[in-house]
């Protein structure tokens, strides 16, 4: 009965005609705004308090209202249960937000059943935007990274024989296989690999077995906060020079934080990855010191998700002349192009996935500061996992 109940009130809040729907379109950000993934979240939460800022707080002759709700973490069953009251009881408008994937999977099904647009914001899992014709992201896809930072090494980086670390969870074993598809695509040869514990690894050993085994280079995945340092301290105390062996990663083991902790031993440190606040673009630079001045600190790629999701719904209002349901949304979005503070990007109109730049970047002292600096850039990457 409850769930009866519970699709009839989706339902019913799906069938309010759109000229006598009220003049307030409201969005619910659903993101872990406490717990251990807190900071991810207030970035996302500051780049769409940026955006409106700057384009102010209504569109297309409609008002704009938050409605922000928190998960406390990872919690799908959580993210479905504030997803199904934010539709039925404060009947917003559109879905957005999702920190991490299993909170957009837990939403997906209420955003298909209620037929409103989700903006993913930061959840990076490929399969995502499969679980609803609703969902679009404006973030981005580990395969995305890793398959590019694969086929970058092997192509232009001077290494044939890699070894591959990664955590033992969904997105490390995304980014090792793509890495390791993009690498042997491109002509080079994987000579081990590892999948290391996602709670508390203690890296010594690891670092040790990939030191005996004498690659090329080797490719790290581990998730941002304190393991992207500490691996990096292990790689210096078993003397494994980026200089002599390639360390290539994702952007998040040379996030600023881990860069910072680092210091010296970070140099040389190769990634590939979609978003930099030292991003030499103008639409970049204006973003930097906006956002600077507005939170006091650097804008990260968890940010621009934020913002380009903010664009993403306000440029959509636009062309829809500020209709709010969900297919005339995506309808809307689909191929859209825009001017990011990433570059160039686009929503894939077959797979409401967001296409951009991936920078290839080297960690370098830059005056006093230790930063990274992008050197070359794969234009236009889409996500590889879609047919």
């Amino acid at each position: 009965m409850k769930r009866f109940l519970l699709a009839a009130g989706i339902a019913a809040a799906t069938l309010v005609p759109a000229a006598s729907a009220q003049e307030t379109i409201k969005i619910g950000v659903i993101a872990a705004f406490s717990g251990q993934f807190a900071d991810t979240a207030t970035q996302i939460d500051n780049g769409i308090k940026l955006y409106m800022k700057q384009k102010g707080d209504s569109v297309a002759g409609r008002k704009i209202e938050i409605i922000r709700k928190d998960t406390g973490g990872p919690n799908p069953d959580v993210a479905k249960r504030l997803a199904q009251e934010l539709v039925v009881r404060d009947k917003v408008d559109i879905l957005a937000g999702f920190t991490l994937t299993p909170e957009a999977l837990g939403a997906a099904d209420i955003a298909t059943e209620a037929k409103k647009l989700m903006m993913d914001m930061n959840a990076a899992t490929s399969v995502v935007t499969e679980k609803s014709p609703y969902i679009v992201r404006s973030s981005l896809t580990l395969p995305q990274v890793s398959m590019t930072a694969g086929q970058w090494l092997a192509s232009k980086g001077g290494a044939k024989k890699a070894y591959t670390m990664v955590s033992d969870f969904g997105p490390g074993i995304d980014a090792e296989t793509w890495f390791q598809k993009g690498f042997k695509d491109a002509g080079g040869e994987i000579v081990g690999s590892v999948r290391m514990p996602v709670a508390n690894p203690d890296f010594s050993a690891f670092t040790q077995r990939a030191k005996d085994l004498n690659p090329e280079a080797i490719f790290v995945f581990v998730p941002g906060g304190a393991q992207p340092a500490a691996i990096g301290k292990a790689f210096a105390e078993r003397q494994i020079d980026p200089k002599k062996i390639k360390i290539m990663s994702t952007g998040e083991p040379v996030d600023e934080t881990a860069i910072k902790a680092m210091g010296d031993i970070a140099l040389d440190r190769l990634s590939s990855w979609h978003y930099d606040y030292n991003l030499k673009n103008k639409t970049n630079e204006a973003f930097v010191k906006a956002f600077n001045a507005e939170f006091k600190r650097n804008p990260d790629f968890f940010a621009v998700g934020g913002y380009d999701g903010m664009h993403l719904i306000y440029e959509a209002l636009k062309k829809t002349n500020g209709k709010a349901d969900g297919d005339s949304l995506v309808g809307a979005i689909k191929g859209m192009k825009w001017d990011s503070p990433r570059g160039p990007a686009m929503i894939d109109p077959a797979t409401r996935d967001i296409v951009h730049n991936i920078y290839i970047r080297r960690v370098q002292k830059v005056g006093n500061s230790i930063v990274n600096v992008e050197f070359d850039t794969v234009k236009d990457v889409k996500d590889p996992t879609h047919k």
